[in-house]
């Protein structure tokens, strides 16, 4: 069942996936080689605190034991924070999430530390552009195969990457995953049409090679098959008559992102806002 929301619940969605941008700030003004994701988890899960929220992936599903999702290189999502020191060159994809006030704002954003190579820069480059191919179609009177069918094209079709096909976007609201599924793949007028305040995560997870991913023994971090890197960008988002609203901010994590050095920046692409 898919849930419209009222203008003063998406104002609290907003209010949530904004905060989310904040730490995800915070992160990015922290982020070096020679720390380690669980110092990242356990920031983030002080800030969620200290902002009277609770940890929306925490014990999810009963058996997720951490915060924050850190998915680092060959990791597309679900990564569990750990003690092994992040070093030049890493794809650090932080994903987190926050409940307050009934309701859920959670999103993902991808660091590349120090120098990188091309084909990574470009892999990040082109999978965020794909998130705002995929918001552009966010808008009444699409389906969602059309917000589906942006993403692939972009990113599959355009540049041969692999397009995740066992994970998707969701909808999003008193619950972590609502109704309905939001694919990074599909074809252009299927799926259910889209209404006013709906509200949901789009997320492209993007592959630099195969689309083939597995999951390791802890049931959780989810990998690419072929050992290549992987990027992973989400924004929570509202459909709207004419232009989707953005509840999530992206500028602000990009501009601690460009006051750090020690992060690359090169791949950035325009931010649309709200």
């Amino acid at each position: 069942m898919i849930f419209y929301k009222t203008e003063a619940e998406v104002a609290i969605m907003k209010e949530n996936a904004t905060l989310v941008s904040t730490m995800l700030a915070e992160v990015a003004s922290m982020l070096k080689p020679g720390i380690t994701t669980m110092q990242i988890e356990t920031l983030c899960k002080t800030m969620i605190y200290d902002h009277k929220g609770v940890p929306t992936f925490l014990n999810y599903g009963g058996t997720y034991p951490f915060a924050i999702c850190a998915s680092v290189n060959d990791v597309v999502v679900h990564g569990f924070p750990n003690n092994n020191v992040l070093k030049d060159g890493d794809v650090v994809s932080i994903d987190l999430g926050i409940t307050k006030n009934g309701y859920i704002g959670e999103h993902a954003y991808t660091f590349v530390l120090g120098e990188a190579s091309q084909e990574v820069l470009q892999l990040v480059k082109v999978t965020k552009e794909s998130l705002y191919k995929g918001i552009e179609k966010a808008i009444v009177g699409q389906r969602i195969g059309d917000i589906a069918y942006a993403i692939q094209e972009h990113t599959e079709r355009k540049h041969g990457y692999g397009v995740v096909r066992d994970l998707v976007g969701h909808g999003l609201g008193k619950r972590l995953h609502e109704d309905p599924q939001v694919p990074n793949y599909g074809k252009r007028g299927t799926g259910p049409l889209l209404k006013e305040n709906l509200t949901m995560a789009i997320e492209p997870m993007i592959n630099m090679g195969t689309r083939e991913v597995y999951t390791d023994s802890d049931g959780w971090t989810v990998r690419t098959s072929d050992g290549k890197p992987s990027a992973h960008f989400e924004h929570n988002v509202c459909v709207k008559r004419g232009k989707a609203l953005i509840l999530s901010d992206y500028s602000i994590i990009e501009a601690a992102e460009q006051k750090n050095s020690n992060l690359n920046t090169s791949y950035q692409v325009p931010t649309l806002v709200g």
